[in-house]
């Protein structure tokens, strides 16, 4: 972007706002399109680095702005003046600029900080987008075209070999022959004028590649992910294809790390991935391709004009109340709103501090489909009017320094805002005996694969784990959330006489990072058929060396990678089937 309006001050702040942000792009797309290489060279710590760099990528690049202008205009730089006439020049420069959307929420992040303001109190923002990117050309194309030519495994095998990855197939005609025959097998015949529309950058994420598009069939429009990955031998191959939505939607999940991706235009990119998932949000699409802060903009937006539509109250979310957040929520509206409490439960023994910082681990780690993603909000506006007076009462009581009321709007000034779903202990104590089954045993996979994770959540409490919409159990509550390798996991040692047995205290000292797995029996397995259940899933999980064992893999530098879709979906004869793979999805240890 080059910056028009001449010497004045606004004009100023718009021309180093456009560098800065063509520079964050920059800087993020080339990370992006170094996914590719690391994924040919199968550098899997690489991939782990790239992930935490590119997580704060955009908060350096706000800060580094912010000082440059601040150098720069010096006091001019906190004039009101400055940044009324800054937006006006910015917005103009906008004008056919292929990240427009994301330029503007750029702005709004350099111009809250610039003036030390929230949003609540900023009134230069791009509230709504004013950029639009629809007929901006895309280079590379964001998708390209492929009519079937004679059979289908021959039109599957152009579109791999676009892709061009320098580490070989190991049999390339197998696999586009297995993928032929899946969408045969699922749709029937195919019209002869077939059309495959893929994106043309692959989508990566720990050590596989997915390949993304849709197939014209007449008036029907079906939705494909392939699943490139590595077999036993180092050469490439294909676990399987997702041919539905639901299946997609999963795969694209913010339970999970976000994808990296090489994207031109990213608006272009969300439109066509709304045409497979359309009832995945705008904003959960920009935030799984890496690009959060615009997941959080359009969030607000959508937030704000749910809240103009609808006029039920804000509550206290269900299920059992916290000792660190309080958790409200919009019944209409599918999330909740977690503040941190001034004054923690007798049993925690943590700092606000310390609370930030887990939920920072969990933006930056791998979540392997277990740990939900949050928006953090700072001086979030909600009408006063939608806050129930109970709700009002709880908040003045639990939280008085996380809110203010101006007028008649309430200020949060600082929330976490993650989905909403169904608190295990609630869901436990209504289900059916085969679903207490069912979840109990999801409940076990969870922290066994958090656990290879190089992640203990802490509190292992029934109430800190949620149901997803599609049945999964995933964690929310992190405030007792640690690396696995940073605790110590021991086995109660023998009591030394019956007297010590029946004490108050422990006749054993006990560390500050202890675990002792064999108490979880005493505050989970309540129910006899919750007892059953985890006992004949997850024994392991009451035995301290499982978990050492788990710090022994982690330490050895063993990455596993989570494939979000079912075992028995994978191509047969591919890759061996492993006995402690968690029972919705394939775990495989990483090889060089």
């Amino acid at each position: 972007m080059t910056a028009r309006g001449g010497g004045d001050s606004g004009g100023r702040v718009a021309t180093l706002l456009a560098a800065g942000f063509d520079e964050s792009y920059r800087r993020f797309r080339a990370i992006g399109a170094a996914a590719k290489t690391r994924f040919e060279a199968a550098d899997w710590p690489a991939v782990q680095r790239a992930v935490k760099e590119r997580i704060l990528l955009e908060d350096e690049q706000v800060e580094r702005t912010v000082e440059r202008v601040q150098a720069e205009l010096g006091s001019s730089a906190a004039e009101p003046a400055t940044w009324r006439r800054a937006r006006s020049e910015y917005a103009g420069l906008l004008v056919g600029h292929k990240q427009a959307e994301l330029a503007e929420t750029f702005f709004n992040s350099v111009s809250t900080r610039a003036l030390g303001r929230g949003y609540a109190r900023n009134e230069f923002l791009f509230a709504t987008a004013t950029g639009t990117t629809d007929d901006v050309p895309s280079a590379p194309p964001t998708y390209r075209v492929y009519r079937r030519r004679g059979d289908l495994a021959a039109t599957f095998e152009r579109i791999l070999s676009d892709f061009d990855w320098r580490r070989p197939f190991a049999d390339l005609d197998q696999d586009a022959a297995n993928l032929a025959e899946a969408v045969s097998s699922r749709f029937g015949p195919l019209q002869p004028d077939l059309q495959l529309h893929a994106l043309t950058s692959a989508f990566y994420r720990n050590k596989a590649a997915y390949v993304v598009g849709k197939m014209l069939n007449g008036a029907d429009e079906l939705p494909f992910a392939i699943a490139v990955v590595h077999d036993p031998n180092g050469r490439l191959a294909i676990d399987t294809i997702l041919l539905d939505s639901t299946s997609i939607d999963i795969l694209f999940s913010l339970s999970r790390a976000y994808f990296m991706v090489d994207i031109d235009v990213p608006s272009s990119y969300v439109q066509f991935l709304r045409t497979i998932m359309p009832t995945k949000p705008r904003s959960e699409i920009y935030s799984s391709v890496g690009l959060q802060k615009q997941g959080k903009t359009i969030f607000f937006r959508d937030l704000v004009h749910h809240l103009e539509l609808s006029d039920d109250l804000f509550v206290e979310a269900p299920g059992a109340r916290g000792q660190v957040m309080h958790v409200f929520t919009l019944p209409s509206y599918p999330y909740v709103f977690k503040l941190i409490r001034g004054r923690f439960g007798p049993t925690k023994q943590t700092t606000r501090e310390a609370v930030m910082r887990k939920f920072q681990i969990v933006k930056e780690v791998d979540r392997v489909g277990r740990m939900v993603d949050a928006h953090e909000f700072v001086d979030l506006a909600l009408p006063l009017a939608r806050f129930a007076p109970v709700l009002l009462e709880q908040l003045a009581e639990l939280a008085p320094s996380a809110f203010e009321v101006e007028r008649d709007r309430l200020i949060v000034k600082h929330c976490y805002v993650e989905r909403r779903m169904t608190p295990l202990d609630l869901h436990l104590k209504t289900a059916s005996v085969d679903e207490v089954d069912r979840v109990v045993g999801e409940y076990g996979d969870a922290l066994r694969e958090l656990a290879i994770a190089n992640i203990f959540p802490g509190d292992l409490l029934w109430r800190n784990f949620g149901l997803t919409r599609h049945g999964r159990v995933v964690c929310y509550d992190y405030d007792e959330l640690e690396y696995l390798t940073e605790c110590v996991f021991r086995t109660i040692p023998r009591a030394p006489t019956p007297e010590a047995e029946l004490a108050d205290e422990p006749w054993y000292g006990v560390g500050s990072r202890d675990v002792f797995p064999e108490e979880f029996a005493t505050f989970l397995l309540g129910g006899s058929s919750i007892r059953d259940a985890f006992l004949r899933h997850q024994p392991e999980l009451l035995d301290a060396e499982f978990w050492q064992a788990c710090q022994r893999r982690v330490a050895a530098g063993e990455i596993v990678d989570f494939y979000p879709y079912p075992d028995e979906i994978r191509f047969p004869n591919r890759f061996p089937r492993r006995a402690d793979a968690g029972r919705a999805e394939s775990a495989r240890p990483a090889r060089a």
